[in-house]
């Protein structure tokens, strides 16, 4: 079986492929027939590339994620920031050239909180949500939409949140602030 034939006869099969990490994962509701799984194995490394995403040019937004990549933030945990890097690639992949032409920035995509001063040994930088871009939320989900103020981003089970650029609620849900009451 060629390449063609073999996402066919998965497809048949009732096969979900998808990627994670570097590994070609399989999903289905029964066992695929042998000769199908067969067949990805030959062709594994050409599947892996058709459903990898590529990272087109985005030149705003690869200079930051070049400087995020160089090392991880103070005051993040390692596997937060591999997450964000992931995340990142994926989103700029899908979405970079149309974050840039609905006014996205790199900060409003990969901002953190700035550094205090003295910052007490349990202060995170991502434990201020109103200043944290987009991209270190996702942990592992997928934006659906995008438009110049909000993503849609799908968590794991299919729900969807909005996230938004402007107006976060740093003290909690509406009523916890003062500019609620004004």
């Amino acid at each position: 079986m060629n390449l063609a034939q073999t996402l066919k006869a998965a497809q048949a099969a009732g096969v979900h492929l998808r990627i994670e990490g570097g590994a070609l994962l399989l999903e289905a509701s029964a066992p695929p027939p042998s000769v199908v799984v067969d067949a990805l194995a030959r062709h594994k490394s050409e599947v892996v590339k058709l459903l990898r995403p590529t990272l087109r040019p985005c030149p705003l937004f690869s200079k930051a994620l070049t400087a995020l990549e160089s090392r991880c933030p103070d005051y993040v945990e390692p596997a937060r920031w591999r997450q964000c890097i992931a995340d990142a690639r994926l989103f700029l992949a899908r979405w970079g050239e149309i974050a840039i032409a609905l006014g996205w920035t790199a900060g409003e995509l990969l901002g953190l909180h700035e550094l205090p001063a003295n910052p007490h040994p349990s202060y995170r930088r991502l434990s201020r949500y109103d200043c944290t871009g987009l991209l270190w939320g996702l942990q592992g989900c997928r934006v659906v939409a995008l438009s110049k103020d909000t993503a849609a981003v799908q968590g794991l089970t299919g729900n969807i949140v909005i996230y938004r650029k402007h107006h976060k609620p740093a003290l909690g849900p509406l009523g916890d602030s003062l500019e609620d009451l004004a």
